[in-house]
């Protein structure tokens, strides 16, 4: 069989165009062998649960894509299963496009980024839409500790596929928090310096 991502994602027109611009024979050996790239391993799900947010696409009844950015406290995207994600659906502005694009169409694409080391994990999968009341123990499961925010519901994705993508051109960013650590030691180090001056 063959990586079941690049099963999905390379259509034929696709397959066309990368023997057009010179890539096909390279991307060609991804369809050879066991199925891969549809079952989490540790590499995934600990990049998964150290994210704090992630960007998804989900299409329209008018047939046009519509793309998100959800966000929470690290680990508020959680691994179910080797085949299944979740998450506690926060209330927001209250447009619900995403919502509405998933109950007449249940596929989602996924791209969740680490920006500090240029690291990018995209995920196809299927969405079921779970209501507070209807599974409770799931709520309270994808609820993250110590974070106020109203839930609404529960995403729960069915993974059909995922792949790695090349660190080139993501620009390096940092949290404020990452750079409030990288910069403790120094400050720490000034008080020290500041505590001597004043005695002498």
């Amino acid at each position: 069989m063959s990586n079941i991502f690049t099963k999905t994602a390379f259509t034929k027109t696709v397959k066309e165009i990368q023997e057009l611009m010179g890539s096909r024979k390279s991307y060609a050996r991804f369809e050879d062998g066991p199925d891969r790239n549809h079952e989490l391993t540790g590499n995934e799900i600990e990049f998964i649960f150290e994210r704090d947010s992630f960007y998804a696409a989900t299409v329209g009844e008018t047939g046009w894509p519509y793309i998100q950015h959800r966000g929470g406290p690290i680990g508020f995207l959680k691994v179910l299963s080797k085949k299944q994600i979740g998450f506690a659906d926060f209330s927001g502005n209250r447009q619900y496009i995403t919502v509405g694009n998933l109950t007449a169409d249940p596929r989602i694409a996924m791209i969740l980024m680490d920006y500090q080391n240029r690291e990018r994990l995209k995920i196809l999968g299927k969405v079921k839409l779970i209501n507070i009341k209807e599974d409770p123990a799931l709520i309270e499961i994808l609820t993250p500790m110590n974070y106020e925010a109203k839930i609404e519901r529960a995403f729960v994705i069915d993974i059909d596929g995922f792949d790695w993508n090349c660190p080139q051109h993501i620009t390096q960013r940092w949290t404020a928090d990452d750079i409030k650590k990288a910069v403790a030691p120094l400050h720490a180090k000034i008080a020290e310096l500041e505590l001597k001056l004043s005695q002498k």
